[in-house]
């Protein structure tokens, strides 16, 4: 197969299929508890703010919070049932399969760079109290959204590192 096209190159919005092949749930449990930590940190300025409390918080950040909140609200109601049945088996990793539009590339790309943008704001230590994101569960989200970029480019699927593929 041909390398995947840049994000910017995806033209159409034909639904593309993506597999997430050995998803580690143990991975996915301790990065998804870390993100929701920030989300709700984030949440919490963003009322804050919207109350008059007068947080001092920079445009940006407040920015960020909004589409955190709003543009990604999670997709792929079937998969997210396969991953939580596997959970609840006490499973260690299950292949999902996504059905997404094309055009969904740039958003997914760009919420990648909004996560990478919070943990900035963690490692300052200014305005959060959360701490950036672990190697591990930065390792898993740039892996899991980048098997979404790529495989709508035209890109094979690529398993999780370590996964035990049949």
């Amino acid at each position: 197969m041909s390398e995947p096209l840049p994000v910017d190159q995806v033209r159409d919005d034909r639904p593309r299929d993506v597999w997430i092949v050995g998803f580690p749930l143990d991975v996915y449990l301790r990065a998804q508890e870390h993100a929701d930590g920030i989300i709700r940190e984030f949440s919490l300025i963003a009322q804050d703010r919207a109350a008059g409390n007068g947080v001092d918080v920079p445009a940006r950040l407040l920015s960020i919070v909004n589409e955190l909140s709003t543009q990604y609200a999670g997709i792929g109601t079937e998969a997210e049932a396969k991953r939580d049945d596997a959970i609840e088996r006490g499973e260690h990793s299950v292949d999902l399969h996504y059905r997404v539009p094309a055009a969904a590339a740039p958003a997914i790309s760009h919420l990648g760079a909004i996560f990478d943008e919070a943990d900035s704001y963690c490692r300052a230590g200014r305005h959060l109290l959360s701490l950036a994101t672990p190697p591990e569960s930065l390792e898993f989200r740039r892996w899991f959204l980048g098997e979404f970029v790529n495989q709508i480019g035209g890109a094979a699927p690529t398993p999780w590192p370590g996964a035990r593929v049949n």
